[in-house]
């Protein structure tokens, strides 16, 4: 009969297609199996082929803009305001020279450089007092507050030829200060052999070193008077 298979035919193609079935399962299997581990090994080492499968599309994150950096306001510095610089007038230690110009006097002169007139007038060993000055001459000035010191009375118990320092006054002499303190002439000038240039000329203030009560002083006897008879 055409175009009809008979009973053994229909079970022998069961038979083949049940055969040949499981034969394509594996062939399927094992392809799966390959595929799969091609798929993990390059996922792993990050190959070039990319499955939709893997990827994720990126959530999109809402980012606020930076925040603005705000700049120090630029501080103006503070102005210096310069200290005014002292200058320092040289103030006379003294005793200066003076040149004496015209129309010039001691009193102008003290009062100009505010000195004891006393003072000047002494240290230029001017007599009684006076001040013979004339435009032209050098004249020393003492300095402001300056004075002439006061002798200070010896003790009586001084031993003789104690060595006391004297400053010579206005009008000493070498002989006036030997009677003063018991001494010579020749005494004080061995003991001030490097200080006295002029024996008859002592300068006012000059420090002189003097050996007291060597002499015996001379008594003073008052002039007998005459009874008229």
């Amino acid at each position: 009969m055409l175009g009809r298979k008979s009973p053994q035919d229909v079970i022998n193609s069961y038979k083949k297609r049940r055969n040949v079935l499981p034969m394509v399962i594996m062939i399927l299997a094992v392809l799966m199996v390959v595929i799969g581990i091609a798929i993990i090994i390059m996922w792993l080492t990050g190959g070039g082929l990319s499955f939709n499968l893997f990827r994720r599309e990126p959530t999109p994150t809402s980012t606020m803009p930076p925040t603005p950096v705000l700049s120090p306001t630029p501080s103006i510095p503070p102005t210096e305001t310069p200290e005014p610089t002292l200058e320092a007038t040289s103030t006379p230690t003294g005793p200066f020279e003076y040149e004496i110009k015209e129309f010039d006097t001691c009193y102008d002169i003290a009062e100009e450089f505010g000195v004891d007139l006393p003072t000047l007038l002494a240290i230029n060993n001017f007599p009684d007092g006076t001040c013979p000055i004339f435009p032209g001459q050098l004249i020393k000035v003492p300095a402001p507050g300056q004075t002439l010191p006061t002798p200070t009375p010896l003790p009586a118990d001084t031993e003789p030829g104690t060595r006391i320092e004297y400053s010579v006054q206005s009008g000493d002499t070498l002989a006036s200060i030997a009677g003063q303190f018991n001494s010579t002439q020749e005494d004080i000038l061995a003991q001030n052999r490097n200080k006295i240039t002029d024996e008859n000329n002592l300068p006012v203030g000059l420090i002189l070193t003097i050996r007291v009560f060597i002499v015996t002083p001379t008594p003073t006897f008052a002039p007998t008077s005459t009874l008229a008879s």
